[in-house]
């Protein structure tokens, strides 16, 4: 890792957390609050002692894009959990034989940037 990308990862890092700090539930109340504070917290120290050991800078580079995405929607729909994608059950393929497996492999490949890392931790 470059010292500029360690700034860039280590900067967002400190960035999640001074967001926790100040974050505030939708609702207002105080359990919802706390319990949102703490989600921040651990999903933040969760994937990035995950990814601690990536080298590779075109994976670095997809981890800062999805940390940034992550980031900026949480703040704007002042949710920090992952927005979830909306398709049809059987929207992208034929349910036939090798069809299946096809549609599969177009679930994964339509899934947004900052969903990335979501399904494999939890």
């Amino acid at each position: 890792m470059t010292p500029v990308t360690r700034q860039e990862v280590l900067g967002l890092y400190r960035k999640i957390f001074r967001i926790a700090k100040k974050w505030q539930s939708a609702s207002g109340q105080i359990e919802e609050t706390v319990k949102e504070k703490e989600y921040i917290i651990n999903e933040a120290q969760t994937l990035f002692r995950k990814n601690k050991n990536v080298t590779d800078p075109k994976l670095i580079k997809q981890c800062i894009e999805e940390c940034e995405a992550r980031i900026e929607i949480g703040l704007h729909y002042n949710i920090p959990y992952p927005r979830p994608i909306h398709l049809p059950p059987m929207g992208l393929a034929h349910k036939q034989g090798r069809m299946l497996r096809h549609q599969e492999k177009l679930r994964k490949i339509s899934k947004p940037i900052y969903l990335k890392s979501h399904d494999e931790v939890s």
